[in-house]
């Protein structure tokens, strides 16, 4: 008898759903609550000792309404833990979101809970416009309106730490440092990068550079550290002056900040501070060459809409290219920890 033909069974194809929408489109629920948290010092009152609901929404002073929905949405987003009504930090709010630990990364949330939160309720305007929706939305600089207000300037320069201690101490690792003996960390805010490096490597000393307003917050922090004999103070406005000579540069989260032509001049710039042999460490959240993977290096472009006149995050390659237009003889990047890379020019 002649074979039977089976017909292929179909198969179905997944079910389209709107979930992955929704949760992208709604994530300012999870990422205000978890921002919210940082402000009330909660992961810093539990880094103590766990409590209870009570007990916790007492010392934050928190009305009984909403506070165990807040608590235990923490929980379901990952931010905290609980055991039979007991609330605890994880191991990473606990590390990183502790105030009173030198590895506190929270100012950086601080500052985008005070401050950006509120601007980028106006992306929609600065992508039509192409215009910063921050301070300077009428007129004038970030930076002028930063630096003229010393409480605003010093939570700048906590965010500066919160967004450079993970950058700072992969660098401080995987960089030759035991070649170079001198570096200066343009743009220094309180000076994350260059403890981290000295503490790391006892034989380098290090100059950190900003404007004068700076130097207070740069020594105190410097001196909380015991550094202060290795790690001093440089006052350099870098685009009317030329920046100190050392063996090693580093601007970390500062070429983002600027145009392309403003790029260009700081690059220069680093290029004749530089002895021949000497090494560049530019190091960013950089957007991936296919600029299809690093969500974080291409939505911190559009924070520079939202902050400067013309500054805008790029690839590694892009760099590299800069580099190498400026003299540079070699240049390589390498990733450092999580969105974070850095572009290395050698001299």
């Amino acid at each position: 008898m002649p074979a039977t033909k089976t017909a292929p069974k179909k198969v179905s194809a997944a079910p389209l759903s709107p979930a992955a929408i929704m949760q992208l489109g709604m994530g300012f629920w999870g990422s205000k609550t978890l921002l919210s948290a940082v402000e009330l010092g909660l992961f810093t009152e539990l880094a103590k000792k766990p409590q209870d609901l009570e007990s916790l929404r007492k010392k934050l002073g928190l009305h009984p309404r909403s506070t165990r929905d807040f608590f235990d949405a923490l929980v379901s987003l990952g931010m905290l833990q609980r055991a039979d009504g007991v609330y605890s930090n994880t191991p990473e709010t606990g590390m990183f979101l502790d105030k009173a630990k030198p590895c506190y990364m929270g100012g950086i949330l601080e500052m985008a809970n005070a401050r950006l939160y509120l601007f980028w309720g106006s992306l929609t305007e600065g992508l039509r416009t192409g215009r910063q929706q921050n301070e300077s939305k009428h007129g004038g600089d970030l930076f002028d309106e930063l630096y003229k207000d010393p409480a605003r300037l010093k939570e700048f320069c906590k965010a500066m730490t919160g967004i450079s201690l993970g950058p700072g101490h992969a660098i401080a690792a995987k960089f030759p440092w035991k070649d170079y003996r001198t570096f200066v960390d343009v743009g220094v805010a309180q000076g994350a990068l260059p403890v981290a490096v000295a503490q790391a490597h006892p034989h380098l000393k290090g100059i950190g550079v900003d404007l004068p307003i700076v130097e207070p917050i740069f020594n105190e922090y410097v001196k909380a550290a015991g550094l202060s004999a290795r790690l001093r103070f440089a006052t350099c406005d870098f685009f009317k002056e030329e920046l100190p000579k050392a063996d090693v540069v580093v601007m970390g989260h500062i070429l983002h900040d600027w145009n392309m032509e403003q790029k260009r001049e700081l690059i220069a710039k680093v290029y004749r501070a530089l002895p021949t042999g000497g090494a560049f460490i530019c190091y960013e959240a950089l957007i991936d060459d296919d600029r299809s993977r690093n969500a974080f290096g291409l939505l911190m472009s559009l924070n520079m809409l939202i902050e400067t006149a013309g500054g805008f995050d790029y690839a590694g390659a892009d760099c590299q290219g800069w580099l190498k237009e400026a003299g540079f003889r070699e240049t390589r990047v390498e990733h450092l920890v999580g969105p974070d890379s850095m572009v290395v020019g050698i001299k």
